[in-house]
C-alpha cells in the first residue's frame, strides 16, 4: 500500500490537558493549520492549588488563539480567572450569556468555601472581577469568525447556558459536547442534534456503558427517600452545587410538598448565599429553558417556590426536628454541605441523598464506594457514620443509549472520548467499536489519557473562487484560462484582478519605479543604434532626449549618463538587466579600442581605409560594405535599404534617408581618424 507524503499543515492534534481518562479539570487543546483552540479550563474537585490545574505547562499559552467555555461548573471553568489574569494568554474567551452571568457568582462562592489557605488559592475575588472584562459572550447558533477560526454553539441540555461548540478550521469541523444530556428534564431542553455533521466528535464519557433509569422512576425514588428520612424524624441532607441539578431538585420537591399537606410543617431549606442571585439569573434566562417552563412563566414564575426557604447562613438555622437541606458543594469536600454532614452523620434517623456524579478524592465518592463506618472531620476528629447514604443520580450527562444514538445520527469519522474514568471510558470505546464492526461505517474511537495527543490528518481540496471584475469578465467563457491575483485569507482562496484588491482585501496595488544611471564614453548615438539592432525598434519621445524599448524601458540620454527607467516587475527587470548588459559590453569594447597602439601614421594612406572597412564590417555586415569602383576613394554602407556614402578624399559622410545612421557612421570615421 503506497503512502502519500503528509504535509505538516494537514495534521490536526487533539490533546487533553485535563479530563483525559478522568473526570475533572476539563481542558482540551486543538491545533490545526497554525491555529490553537482550547476547550474549557476547569479544576479538579478532588485536588487543590496548582495540583488541581490542567497540565497547562505543556503549552505556550501566548500562542493560544481562542478559549471556549462550555458551561459554569467548576470542573469546566473553575480555573478560568487564573488563566485570564495570571498567564500571558492573548486570545479571545467566549461563553454563553447565562454561563457568564452565573460564572461570577459560582466562583465567588468557591473562593469563600474553599477549605485551603490563601497562599494555596489560585486566584482572588479581585482576579475573578477583573476576568469578567476579558470574557466575550455568544448566542446559541450565532456564528463567529476569529483569526480564521469559525465557531458556533448548540444547546447542551446539561445546565442553564451549557453549550456544545462546533469549531471549523480550513473546512474541518470539530464538535465538542462538553457535558450534555439528550433527555429533557423539568426545566431544560434536551441537547440539540446538529444538522451539520462534524469530522471529529469530542464527547463526554462520564457514565460509560451505564443506563439511566427513567425520569419518572428516578423522581419517585428520590421523593420517597426524602419522605422516609423526614417522617422517621431525621434530617435529610442533599449535597448539590449551587446551580445546575439544584434547580431541578427544587422544582421536584416544591411540587411534591404541594401535593402532600402532611409534609407542610417540615421545612425545606436551600442553603446557599448565592440562592437569591442565582435565582434572579434563572428567572432572566427563561427563554433558554424548555417549552414547559416558558409557558408556565406566563402564569406564575416556577422558580418562586412556595415550600422552600433560602438559608443564607447557619446563624439563621434552628437545628430542631426533621428538615430537608440542600447545601453546596455537591461532593462535600468542604463548605456547608460538609459541615452539615459532620453534624448529622452520627444520627441514625438522618440521611444523605447524593444526587450527582462524584469525582475520585471527594468525601461523596468515598461514602459511595467504601461505605465507611467512620470518617475524619475537617478538624481531624473521628466521626461515626450512622446515617443512611443513598445515591440517586440526577446528573444531566448522557448514558450509553443517549451517547450511541447521538453518534449514530452524526456518524463522525473520528470520536475522541473525554471526561470519564479510565475503566468506564474503555468500556464505552469497546462497546462503540462492537456496534459498528459489521457495518460500512469505519469508526475510529480514541480514549487518550492526559497530555496524550491524538493525531488526525485532513487533506482538503484547494479551490479558488473567482470574484469581482475577473468573475464578470470570464463567466461566459468558462473554458478559457483565467489570469489574476490569488489571495488566501482564512484558509479560503480567491482569484481576482489587481484592480479589485482594495475592494475585497486590505491590500492595494503599488508601483515601484526603478532607475539605473550608467556613465558612458562611447558616442550615445552609437549606443542607441547598437541597442536597436540587438533588441528591435526603439520609440522616440517627441522633443525629448528619451527613448523606449520593449514598450517598457525608457532610456534617457544625458551628457555623461544614460538613465534606464522602468516600472518594476519580473519581466521588466529582466529587460532592464539585458539592456544594462549590452551597454556595459559596448563601453568595454570602447575601452579596449582606446588602449590599442597607435598604428596609423596618416589618414590618407591605405591603412586608414583598411581599418575603416574593418571597423564598419564589425559594426554592420561585410555584405553591407561596398568599395565604390565608380567613384574613387568612396565607400558605401547599405543598412535596411538606406545608403551611407563616405568620400575619403573629401572626408564627407552623407545619408539622405537616415541622418541618425549618417551620424553613427561619421562617429566611426572620426574614431578611426583619432587613432594616428
Amino acid at each position: 500500500m503506497s503512502k502519500r507524503r503528509v504535509e505538516e499543515s494537514d495534521l490536526l492534534v487533539v490533546q487533553p490537558l485535563g479530563a483525559g481518562q478522568e473526570v475533572g479539570r476539563s481542558c482540551i487543546l486543538l491545533e490545526f493549520k497554525g491555529k490553537k483552540v482550547m476547550l474549557d479550563f476547569g479544576i479538579h474537585p478532588g485536588l487543590s492549588g496548582t495540583n488541581a490545574l490542567p497540565f497547562i505547562d505543556r503549552v505556550d499559552i501566548s500562542t493560544i488563539d481562542l478559549l471556549l467555555i462550555s458551561h459554569f461548573h467548576l470542573d469546566h471553568c473553575g480555573a478560568l480567572p487564573w488563566f485570564l489574569e495570571k498567564t500571558d494568554f492573548k486570545g479571545k474567551c467566549y461563553m454563553t450569556h447565562a454561563t457568564k452571568a452565573i460564572y461570577k457568582w459560582l466562583l465567588s462562592d468557591f473562593i469563600k468555601i474553599s477549605n485551603i489557605g490563601a497562599d494555596e488559592m489560585l486566584y482572588t475575588e479581585n482576579d475573578l472581577e477583573n476576568s469578567m472584562t476579558k470574557i466575550d459572550t455568544i448566542n446559541f447558533h450565532q456564528e463567529i469568525e476569529y483569526e480564521g477560526i469559525k465557531f458556533w454553539c448548540y444547546h447542551a441540555g446539561h445546565v442553564l447556558g451549557a453549550a456544545m461548540f462546533m469549531i471549523e478550521i480550513a473546512g474541518v469541523r470539530i464538535l465538542y459536547t462538553g457535558d450534555f444530556s439528550r433527555v429533557e428534564d423539568r426545566h431544560l431542553m434536551a441537547a440539540e442534534l446538529p444538522s451539520i455533521k462534524p469530522d471529529v466528535l469530542i464527547i463526554e464519557s462520564t457514565y460509560g456503558v451505564n443506563l439511566h433509569e427513567p425520569r419518572e422512576e428516578r423522581e419517585k425514588r428520590f421523593t420517597d427517600a426524602v419522605k422516609n428520612i423526614v417522617t422517621r424524624g431525621g434530617k435529610c441532607l442533599i449535597p448539590v452545587f449551587a446551580l445546575g441539578r439544584a434547580q431541578e431538585l427544587l422544582l421536584i420537591l416544591d411540587e411534591y410538598w404541594g401535593q402532600h399537606p402532611e409534609l407542610h410543617d417540615i421545612p425545606i431549606y436551600y442553603a446557599s448565599s448565592l440562592a437569591k442571585k442565582c435565582m434572579a439569573v434563572y428567572q432572566t434566562y427563561i427563554n433558554a429553558m424548555n417549552e414547559k417552563i416558558r409557558k408556565q412563566i406566563a402564569i406564575n414564575n416556577p422558580f418562586v417556590f412556595k415550600h422552600i426557604s433560602n438559608l443564607k447562613n447557619m446563624d439563621e438555622f434552628e437545628d430542631i426536628g426533621p428538615c430537608v437541606v440542600m447545601a453546596s458543594p455537591g461532593m462535600m469536600q468542604s463548605g456547608l454541605s460538609r459541615e452539615l454532614f459532620e453534624a448529622w452523620c452520627t444520627d441514625k434517623k438522618s440521611g444523605v441523598i447524593i444526587a450527582g456524579y462524584c469525582v475520585e478524592g471527594t468525601l461523596a465518592k468515598h461514602l459511595l464506594n467504601e461505605s465507611p463506618s467512620e470518617i475524619a472531620s475537617m478538624a481531624g476528629q473521628k466521626l461515626k457514620v450512622n446515617c443512611s447514604v443513598e445515591y440517586i443520580s440526577f446528573s444531566a450527562h448522557t448514558d450509553f443509549k443517549q451517547t450511541s444514538q447521538f453518534i449514530r445520527s452524526l456518524k463522525p469519522a473520528h470520536i475522541i472520548l473525554v471526561h470519564g474514568e479510565q475503566s468506564e471510558m474503555q468500556k464505552l470505546k469497546d462497546a462503540l467499536i462492537r456496534q459498528y464492526e459489521d457495518t460500512e461505517y469505519n469508526i475510529q474511537v480514541y480514549n487518550p489519557r492526559n497530555t496524550q495527543p491524538v493525531e488526525l490528518y485532513f487533506r482538503g481540496e484547494k479551490s479558488a473562487k473567482v470574484i469581482g471584475k475577473l468573475a464578470s469578465n470570464t463567466m461566459p467563457k468558462l473554458d478559457t484560462e483565467i489570469s489574476g491575483i490569488l489571495v488566501k485569507r482564512n484558509f479560503k482562496y480567491h482569484l481576482m484582478s489587481p484592480e479589485d484588491l482594495h475592494s475585497y482585501t486590505d491590500l492595494a496595488i503599488s508601483t515601484i519605479i526603478q532607475r539605473q544611471s550608467i556613465p558612458y564614453k562611447t558616442d550615445s548615438d552609437l549606443i542607441l543604434y547598437s541597442l536597436e539592432r540587438v533588441f528591435g525598434s526603439m520609440k522616440k519621445y517627441p522633443d525629448l532626449n528619451r527613448f523606449r524599448l520593449f514598450d517598457a524601458i525608457d532610456i534617457i540620454v544625458e551628457k555623461k549618463f544614460l538613465i534606464l527607467e522602468w516600472s518594476s516587475s519580473p519581466i521588466n527587470d529582466f529587460y532592464a538587466d539585458s539592456l544594462l548588459s549590452e551597454i556595459l559590453k559596448l563601453e568595454l569594447e570602447e575601452s579596449k579600442t582606446e588602449q590599442k597602439p597607435k598604428i596609423y601614421k596618416d589618414i590618407d594612406g591605405p591603412s586608414f581605409k583598411e581599418n575603416l572597412l574593418s571597423a564598419l564590417d564589425d559594426m554592420f555586415d561585410s555584405k553591407s560594405i561596398k568599395d565604390n569602383s565608380e567613384v574613387e576613394d568612396e565607400i558605401q554602407v547599405e543598412v535596411d535599404n538606406k545608403t551611407v556614402k563616405i568620400n575619403l578624399k573629401q572626408m564627407s559622410i552623407l545619408c539622405e534617408e537616415d541622418k541618425q545612421l549618417e551620424q553613427i557612421v561619421s562617429n566611426v570615421v572620426n574614431q578611426i581618424r583619432t587613432l594616428s
